[in-house]
């Protein structure tokens, strides 16, 4: 096997750092580019004593010659691969800080793609489930539009996804650009933020420290949520394809918000009961991907069931 040079922007972070252990374990020498903004040092630093993994400090949305050089310093030389995962993906991060998330989809994804056709190297943008917003089509197929708020409280998330999306297939019309596009639905699984601000860890916070579980709405809004090892899988799937995309990734069992509670209260042996309080601007009601084209185009579906990985998940949450 050849080994290749990749590098994972956003390396630090929940899923990033998933993806950077998978692909070092497999022998790949991995270069993992985070500013540290919402992804955590601690997630990689049991691979920093490796030969074939470095990590380099640096904001996407600076100076790409910048990098070029820190490139250099580390002994760098050609990138086969780039996944570009930075960004902040929390509601309460990406509305803390929404500037910052519409460059790292926007500027930052320009530097990348531009790093990428440099080394002639494949780039691997991920998008989101977001990019549907309010869906008015159930499940979410790819080649529906979607209908999102474009100066909502989400925008800068969502609108900046989209137009990333639409960078990458301007690069790939107008230069020939190697690209790949995933529209990545809720994951969860060891190594989340526990203020990350979003379901899974919030109620299996509350449940561990017998919390009220706080619900917003009446709970009948659906997610679907995949384990983040079935989307790492989907994620080296789609890189190494013939397939441009976009791809939906998720796990296409969908439940209510209140199964979801209920079971992370059964599955934690929790004392937890659940309190409702209102629900937030443009929180969409329904997700569920439809993921016919990963089947068929990745031979790729999630194999981890929510009880098992809630499971692993609520474990890790104990022990850190």
């Amino acid at each position: 096997m050849t080994i290749q040079t990749i590098l994972i922007t956003g390396g630090a972070g929940f899923i990033g750092s998933h993806l950077c252990e998978h692909l070092v374990n497999r022998g790949e020498t991995i270069v993992c580019v985070d500013n540290l903004g919402s992804g955590k040092r601690e997630n990689i630093r049991h691979m920093e004593e490796k030969k074939n993994f470095v990590f380099i400090y640096f904001d996407v949305t600076d100076s790409l010659e910048k990098l070029e050089k820190e490139l250099t310093q580390k002994k760098i030389g050609k990138i086969d691969q780039i996944y570009h995962l930075a960004s902040r993906a929390s509601p309460i991060d990406y509305q803390t800080y929404p500037v910052e998330t519409a460059l790292a989809n926007s500027l930052g994804l320009n530097n990348m793609i531009k790093l990428s056709m440099k080394h002639d190297a494949t780039i691997l943008f991920s998008s989101t489930s977001e990019a549907y917003g309010q869906p008015k089509v159930h499940p979410q197929p790819e080649e529906y539009w979607g209908n999102v708020n474009p100066v909502g409280i989400r925008s800068c998330y969502d609108e900046s996804k989209r137009f990333g999306e639409a960078l990458m297939m301007a690069y790939y019309r107008g230069h020939n650009a190697k690209i790949k596009i995933v529209r990545i639905f809720n994951t969860y699984g060891p190594k989340m933020r526990k203020d990350d601000g979003r379901v899974i860890p919030n109620f299996i916070q509350q449940a561990l420290n017998n919390e009220s579980i706080t619900i917003y709405g009446d709970g009948t809004q659906t997610r679907s949520f995949c384990y983040v090892s079935d989307l790492i899988d989907g994620l080296v799937r789609m890189m190494n394809s013939k397939e441009i995309g976009p791809k939906n990734l998720g796990n296409p069992h969908e439940m209510t918000i209140l199964e979801c509670a209920n079971n992370i209260i059964k599955i934690s042996g929790s004392a937890s009961k659940i309190i409702f309080k209102s629900l937030p601007e443009d929180d969409p009601t329904k997700r569920q991907p439809d993921i016919s084209a990963a089947r068929m185009m990745l031979g790729w579906e999630p194999k981890v069931n929510f009880e098992e990985g809630i499971k692993k998940t609520i474990e890790w949450f104990r022990e850190n």
